[in-house]
């Protein structure tokens, strides 16, 4: 399962059904786990830790220093879940003792070629990255999150669950979950109906989601009094209680 030209450290952990390509560097503190491929040229670099049936495509970079002058050398680690498919040519980067020393992505993400996720960042569950995706360090990405091509995303910004950007987005601000953001800067467009359709949620629940959205952006409210009035509403509406939360949470300001 581990080409003849790859290069494998004895001090990387590797299941013994991992599927390793040419040229390929495993390196020390690296650990893989079950049913992971992967392809050729491709660089692991610990302190990291892959999950199960993953699939790294070839000239990916993984695992490596932050890019952050600030760095110098300490043990930070890399932690990705199980079921993520990272294309050609991404990277992702450790993270730095100015945060939790961890950069994390959760499972079953879709990482298309060219993106790269910086130092710190965390990033949930079933989100997709299109093609040249580029996060800052210190960046939060919530569950179902889509970033549309050439989106770029400051470092420090946090991005909700279930949120949409278009193409060649810039991201500068926060932005609240189920939110349709694009432009540069990001402007919200409205909310991710047609995902949250997907997703599950019944007419009446998207219904309540557009209502507070219409609060935060629409009814010429400053923050603090749509604050209080989506209060109201998120005692007995789960998905605004996740909107609401999301505003709480903003780490940069909302795009507004």
């Amino acid at each position: 399962m581990i080409h003849e030209s790859a290069v494998v450290s004895d001090r990387a952990r590797v299941h013994e059904d991992v599927s390793i390509g040419p040229y390929s560097i495993i390196g020390a503190d690296v650990e893989v786990g079950s049913g992971t491929r992967i392809g050729s040229h491709v660089v692991l670099k610990g302190p990291s830790v892959i999950g199960r049936n993953n699939h790294i495509f070839q000239f990916t970079s993984i695992g490596d220093d932050p890019q952050d002058k600030k760095y110098a050398g300490e043990p930070t680690q890399l932690v990705i879940g199980d079921g993520n498919t990272i294309r050609e040519y991404c990277s992702i980067n450790r993270g730095t003792v100015q945060d939790e020393g961890v950069t994390r992505l959760g499972s079953d993400n879709w990482i298309m070629a060219y993106s790269h996720i910086a130092h710190d960042c965390v990033i949930g569950n079933h989100t997709v990255f299109a093609n040249n995706a580029t996060l800052g360090g210190h960046v939060h990405i919530g569950d179902w999150a889509i970033l549309g091509g050439v989106t770029t995303v400051h470092q420090y910004c946090h991005i909700g669950a279930h949120t949409f950007t278009g193409i060649l987005t810039a991201v500068t601000k926060d932005i609240p979950a189920y939110v349709v953001a694009s432009g540069r800067p990001a402007v919200p467009r409205g909310i991710n109906a047609e995902g949250l359709k997907r997703r599950g949620f019944s007419s009446d629940q998207i219904s309540n989601v557009r209502e507070a959205y219409r609060i935060l952006y629409r009814q010429g409210l400053n923050l603090e009094e749509a604050v209080q009035t989506l209060e109201k509403r998120a005692e007995n509406q789960e998905e605004v209680a996740a909107f609401l939360e999301s505003v709480r949470e903003n780490s940069r300001g909302l795009i507004r």
